[in-house]
């Protein structure tokens, strides 16, 4: 052993000189093993030195100072080595000895001991200690990376030491040489700093695990790495710091710069409040003055008539005192555009902290209206030109700003006179007060002023160039609800404005009337746009109409985009065909984008009713697509309305019906088929199911409910398409058994009928067969559709036709009379050919086939036979698993979701309630608890109650369990007292059993229906749970009572959980 551990501390030693590339010090050493006489360990330093590739022979041969060897020397070296050959022969046999003792007292160890798992690993390391030290001295440094500088230190300090010991001075001193960067003489004080270091590290090494030093490596690597990012973090930290400083610093400046903004807007706010004020009094001093000029042209107009010569006298002082008025208005409006230029200034600064800021708006509007009546009379004024005075007479009174009203009126007129001095006779005062009457009455002129003189032919131009620019200003000042009445008028002016800029603004004004118009109000501008729209013509309506309506596209409220949605549709009418199917359907297509449903589910609607314009079919697959589009909306508005109108809509517009149903179909089943699947196992039944998501499902139940809708259609077609014409209608339908015959006979294409049995029931019954149990939302509709066919196309077409299909498709035989032969494989394919596919079919088909084709109306004895059969004939079968039995109780359990059958499945349950068979007597018990759901107090009471009390009777145990679970069921969807009485006292009966299975499951039925049962029974089962655990157990079995205490720890918690502590105390 000891040869065994020189050898190994030699070894270590040469690695490590050839490793670090102490060239000089291993040449040494290997002089030294072969003086020594151990060749052995030399072996690797004889092979490094004669390697060519190292030493290339050139070289050695011109450095070579080594001496020749005669024959003699060799021959005596040979002497030597095989004497040290036949000793270390027998080194080796005492160390073959020694190992076995060894084994033999490791496996006597191994026998004693009780850890398992640390002995064989200590014995392992110990008898296999050669070859483990060879693995380990074949790992390469390089696994541990690059030597640190301490790692260098120490390990150079030992192998120095290890040389002195040995006795290899020269080697030794080779060695001290060679290391010319480090002092081999002084070892600091460290951890791997001991005496005679190398052999406390090959001991070390010997006793450790890979994994251990595995472990010591990365915890070194660790604290290394844990090192430098500490350095890191402090270099981050002081950044951190700096920043921090530079931030504080940014944030003072920030905080004085607010602080002097703020001041500033306050300042602004104080500037603002004087400029109201200021803006407040002169529009008083405004309206003051108007008012006087508005008095004094009254006046005037009313003295126009009197010719005196009183009159001739006082003109130079009336042309004064309108002069100094005139003069007066235009200092007080060149004062107003001051004030509001300064306001303009200052409102982007104080726009955020003014609270009155609409007030002043609302009076910049006021006077900025006034101001543009002048602007409007000088508009009017070229066209109203003309020869009587009185035609531009109440032109100058509608607008009462008019700078210079007296330039119009004759001189004689103005006489600033108000009293009758003067006047000879009072006729003229009368004139005087009857001329504003007739003037106030807007813009109808008074007959007599006319005379006998015609209308001009330019006056209701004139008048309609009054209304375009009144009506913009006055609709804000009309009450929301009583705009509808300016409605004709915006009409008129449009329909007869002759410039289109104008005629743009009123029907910009038309469709923004009303702020956020309801749904009465849209419909009353609708209206009056599209009376409008068969007024103008399809031109106008295109450039006009369309184009304003257009604009409200992206408008913030949803009400102004439903405007454009209904304008799709109703306007669609008076524009050219073209425009239909192009602008008006691209609009239409970015209002299904529309993220409010109301606006999405107007867009469906208007769809619906723009299509029987198009005048091409060029655009159906676009269409289409949107139908499938809003089909897919998550909201239901939305879907309704594409099923209810786009839908048809499309089918009589398009005629593509066998389009349409062959892109649901891919729908139906893509939407399925891409979620992932219930489990991962391959061949499992669950690999084959799909969990859905929301959208998946809500995707599936629209699909299926567009197949219902489009129903009654592909009945149409059937019908229309039926090549057997010459056979006379059966009943009203043409789907007899004389038809049946006819197309049994396989000699004519039936293409439209054969696609529902055909292509549709294999579509949906692949997808009943990707459905998991708790689907029932969707397998309910697929039932709806089932009998929805049978209800069209008759009783032969569901005996002869549907009843064969879904009999095949769940493995039973059926007769093909009825089907060409060209189809019979087809059908037949639908047969399952494997154990998983037999489970599938009755996890999915079975329920169908029961609810869907047997459920019709006229077939309910029919249904009966098939279910009595399928239970008490199939329960006697041994070869029937548990698993089938279950699908078979969740087949049953669907059925019942249908309330029409209860009474039926009540009958077959209690046959198998008072059989003799076992298995269908528990089979009675699992239906009774999964249809508990889907009854009522009353039926509970009168038929499941007594059913479970006969069954929990029974004499089988498995029978009795079984109703328990049952009974729990009952009490957790039940909470009438006189329902919860029965079941205590069954469970009393249950109890005095005294068996240990007994009572767990009722203790367990009972915690299901603790939280959503009444008070008193949860009272019942604490005062049991108390009896029980007083009562000691007979059993000794520690898991039998592991399992009892576990059931009285989670019936202790469920009690909990519903307020135990509000529960009357228990004793």
């Amino acid at each position: 052993m000891m040869d065994v551990e020189r050898s190994s501390l030699c070894n270590c030693v040469v690695n490590f000189l050839l490793e670090e590339n102490y060239l000089l010090t291993a040449f040494e050493l290997l002089h030294e093993l072969l003086d020594d006489g151990r060749d052995a360990q030399a072996i690797r330093l004889k092979e490094f030195f004669s390697d060519p590739s190292h030493f290339p022979p050139d070289q050695i041969s011109r450095y070579s100072s080594l001496r020749v060897l005669d024959p003699q020397s060799l021959l005596e070296e040979k002497e030597a080595i095989e004497e040290k050959l036949a000793l270390s022969d027998y080194e080796l046999r005492l160390a073959q000895e020694d190992i076995v003792k060894l084994k033999t007292e490791l496996q006597r160890k191994e026998d004693l001991t009780q850890d398992k798992s640390s002995e064989p690993s200590v014995s392992n390391h110990v008898n296999h200690a050669p070859e483990i030290h060879r693995q380990k001295r074949d790992a390469p440094f390089s696994d541990l990376g690059p030597l640190k500088a301490n790692e260098r230190k120490d390990l150079n300090c030992t192998v120095k030491e290890y040389l002195l010991i040995a006795g290899y001075r020269l080697t030794a001193m080779t060695f001290y040489e060679e290391v010319t960067d480090q002092n081999l003489d002084v070892w600091e004080n460290s951890p791997a700093s001991v005496p005679d270091a190398l052999r406390h590290y090959y001991y070390q090494y010997l006793s450790s695990t890979s994994e251990a030093a595995e472990e010591k490596i990365s915890m070194i690597r660790e604290n290394d790495s844990l090192k430098e990012a500490n350095e890191s973090l402090n270099h981050e930290k002081l950044c951190l710091m700096k920043n921090k400083e530079l931030a504080e610093g940014q944030i003072n400046a920030l905080t004085k710069s607010l602080e002097a903004t703020q001041k500033d807007v306050k300042d602004k706010e104080n500037l603002t409040q004087d400029l109201k004020q200021a803006l407040e009094n002169q529009r008083k001093e405004l309206n003051d003055c108007r008012a006087e000029i508005t008095s004094l042209k009254m006046h005037i107009e009313g003295s126009s008539s009197l010719q005196n010569p009183v009159a001739a006298n006082l003109d130079s002082t009336q042309s004064e005192a309108i002069e100094s008025y005139k003069e007066e208005i235009k200092s007080l409006q060149m004062e107003i555009e001051r004030l509001k230029a300064e306001k303009t200034n200052i409102s982007d600064l104080v726009d955020s902290s003014c609270g009155d800021k609409e007030a002043i708006q609302t009076e910049e509007k006021v006077v900025e209206m006034d101001d543009n009546r002048t602007q409007i009379s000088h508009h009017i004024e070229p066209a109203e030109v003309v020869d009587s005075n009185t035609l531009v007479m109440p032109v100058q009174t509608f607008d009462n700003s008019t700078p210079k009203p007296e330039e119009n009126l004759p001189e004689s007129s103005m006489n600033p006179s108000n009293s009758t001095d003067g006047f000879p006779d009072g006729r003229n005062l009368s004139q005087q007060e009857e001329k504003p009457l007739s003037e106030d009455s807007g813009l109808h002129l008074n007959s007599e002023n006319l005379g006998s003189e015609p209308v001009p032919e330019n006056m209701g131009l004139a008048t309609i160039q009054i209304l375009a620019d009144a009506l913009p200003k006055i609709v804000p000042y009309v009450l929301i609800n009583h705009r509808e009445e300016l409605l004709p008028l915006i009409m008129c002016a449009i329909e007869r404005h002759p410039d289109s800029s104008t005629r743009d603004s009123l029907t910009h004004t038309l469709f923004n009337l009303i702020k956020r118009p309801d749904e009465q109000q849209r419909r009353i501008i609708m209206d009056a746009c599209v009376s409008l729209a068969k007024n103008v013509g399809e031109m106008r309506t295109e450039t006009e109409l369309l184009p304003q309506c257009w604009e409200q596209i992206n408008h913030t409220y949803e009400e102004r985009r439903l405007l454009v949605a209904q304008s799709c549709g109703e306007l669609a009418e008076f524009v050219r065909p073209e425009i239909r199917d192009s602008l008006i359907l691209s609009i239409v297509q970015q209002l299904i984008e529309d993220p409010a449903t109301v606006v999405r589910e107007a867009a469906a609607h208007n769809l619906a009713l723009l299509l029987p314009l198009f005048p091409l079919m060029d655009k159906y697959f676009k269409v289409e697509e949107l139908m499938f589009q809003l089909a897919c909306d998550p909201s239901g508005v939305v879907v309704e309305t594409a099923l209810k109108e786009l839908l048809p809509a499309i089918i009589n517009w398009g005629n593509k019906l066998d389009h349409i149903l062959r892109v649901l179909l891919s729908h139906i089943l893509g939407s399925a088929q891409r979620c992932p699947p219930l489990s991962g196992v391959e061949g499992s039944v669950e690999s084959h199911l799909r969990v859905l998501g929301e959208q998946e499902r809500w995707n599936l139940d629209v699909s299926l409910r567009m197949l219902a809708k489009l129903l009654p259609f592909i009945h149409q077609k059937a019908i229309e398409t039926c090549p057997f014409s010459s056979v006379s209608e059966s009943n009203g339908t043409l789907l007899s058994n004389s038809i049946l015959e006819l197309y049994a006979g396989g000699h004519v294409e039936w293409p439209a009928f054969e696609w529902v049995h055909v292509d549709c029931f294999s579509g949906l019954l692949q997808l009943a067969c990707l459905l998991p149990q708790k689907e029932d939302n969707l397998r309910n509709r697929i039932t709806k559709f089932l009998l929805a066919v049978s209800e069209c196309f008759g009783d032969s077409y569901l005996i002869r036709i549907m009843l064969p299909v879904f009999l095949i498709a769940i493995g039973d035989d059926a007769d093909l009379t009825f089907f060409p032969p060209n189809i019979h494989s087809r059908i037949k394919g639908l047969r399952p050919r494997t154990a998983v596919a037999e489970r599938l079919a009755i996890l999915g088909v079975l329920p169908l086939l029961l609810a869907g084709v047997l459920g019709s109306p006229g077939k309910r004895q029919q249904l009966a036979d098939y279910l009595r059969k399928l239970l008490l004939e199939g329960a006697t079968k041994e070869s029937r698993s548990t698993t089938h039995n279950m699908d078979i109780v969740n087949a049953v359990r669907f059925l019942c979701t249908f309330e029409e059958h209860h009474g039926m499945i009540f009958n077959i349950l209690w046959e198998m309630v008072v059989s003799s068979n076992i298995e269908m007597k528990i089979s009675a018990a699992n239906i009774l608890k999964v249809i508990v759901p889907y009854i009522d107090a009353k039926v509970a009471s009168t038929h499941v109650l007594p059913a479970l009390i006969t069954l929990g009777s029974d004499q089988n145990l498995n029978v009795k369990y079984a109703s328990i679970d049952a009974f729990g069921a009952v009490a957790q969807h039940f909470k009438n007292d006189m329902i919860v009485d029965k079941i205590r006292v069954q469970m009393d009966a249950f109890l005095e059993d005294g068996s240990l299975e007994a009572t767990i499951a009722v203790v367990r039925s009972l915690v299901v229906a603790v939280p959503h049962t009444t008070e008193r029974l949860g009272d019942y089962l604490l005062s049991k749970i108390f009896q029980l655990t007083n009562t000691p157990v007979s059993s000794t079995d520690v898991m039998r009572r592991r399992q009892r205490a576990n059931a009285f720890c989670e019936a202790i918690r469920a009690l909990d959980a519903t307020e135990l502590i509000k529960r009357p105390r228990c004793t």
